[in-house]
């Protein structure tokens, strides 16, 4: 595996993590907007996609460093 290959899979790894404690974090206002009468199906990848820009904010030393820890915890 190429260094760029492995950057990209602790990314993926991080992202996924991420996006799992933040929807865990957020749940009761993630519900509050599923089920507000303006929410619609098509809102769903807006929603993702916003939720998922949060990880960008991070650096990618930290981002690595959790990725890194969650893999070897779930080892």
């Amino acid at each position: 595996m190429s260094h760029r290959e492995s950057q990209a899979s602790g990314g993926d790894k991080f992202t996924t993590f991420y996006l799992q404690q933040l929807t865990q974090e957020l749940s009761n206002d993630v519900d509050k907007i599923r089920v507000a009468e303006d929410f619609k199906t098509d809102s769903v990848p807006f929603l993702v996609h916003a939720l998922r820009q949060g990880s960008s904010q991070l650096s990618s030393t930290g981002t690595k460093a959790v990725g890194d820890e969650h893999s070897s915890s779930a080892t």
